[in-house]
C-alpha cells in the first residue's frame, strides 16, 4: 500500500521512493529525519488533535475544516501537496470531506508558511494516475538510476546512491 511517505519520495526522488518501498531503510542514520520526528513529537504535545492513523497513513492533525500536515521545511512543496492530496483522498473514501492545510515550520523557498490544497475531480484523477505510476515503479526489480542534484546532499539515502 502506498503511504504518504512514498508519494512524497516519488516526487522528491524516485530512487529514494523505490528504496524505501523495497525496505532498504537508511533513514535511521539521518539527522534530517531525526529532526522531523522531534518536531512531530513537539507538535503532538501542543495539540490534542495530532497524528491520527487511518489505514496506512498518519495524519498530523485534523480540525473541523482541515487536514493539517506539518513539515519542517518548505524545500519540496510539490511533494507535500501530493502527500496531502493522498490523505484527503483516503479520508474521502471513509466519507470524510476536508480541505488540506500545509504548515511549514521553516520557510526557505516560499513566501508563506501556510499553503492550502483541495482535492477536486481533476486532482483526484491525477492522484490515481500517480498511484499507478508509483506501483509500477516500486514493482520493478531494480531501482532507477539516481539523478544527482543539490538536494541530494541532505538525503538519508545519499550514501547508497554513490555506491
Amino acid at each position: 500500500m502506498i503511504t504518504g511517505t512514498l508519494i512524497n519520495y516519488y516526487f522528491h526522488c524516485q530512487t529514494q521512493c523505490w528504496l524505501h518501498a523495497n525496505r532498504i531503510n537508511l533513514e535511521d542514520n539521518s539527522e534530517e529525519v531525526r529532526i522531523g520526528k522531534v518536531l512531530h513529537e513537539i507538535n503532538e504535545e501542543k495539540s490534542k488533535n495530532t497524528e491520527i492513523s487511518i489505514d496506512n497513513i498518519k495524519i498530523d492533525k485534523l480540525t473541523k475544516e482541515y487536514l493539517v500536515e506539518v513539515k519542517k521545511s518548505d524545500s519540496d512543496i510539490e511533494a507535500v501537496k501530493w502527500q496531502v492530496l493522498l490523505y484527503l483522498y483516503k479520508l474521502k473514501l471513509k466519507g470524510v470531506e476536508k480541505k488540506g492545510k500545509i504548515e511549514f515550520i521553516e520557510k526557505n523557498r516560499q513566501k508563506k508558511k501556510i499553503h492550502y490544497v483541495e482535492l477536486d475531480e481533476k486532482r483526484e484523477r491525477e492522484l490515481l494516475k500517480i498511484l499507478d505510476d508509483i506501483t509500477t515503479l516500486i514493482d520493478t526489480p531494480q531501482p532507477p538510476k539516481p539523478v544527482f542534484e543539490k538536494k541530494c546532499k541532505k538525503c538519508a539515502y545519499f550514501e547508497y546512491c554513490f555506491i
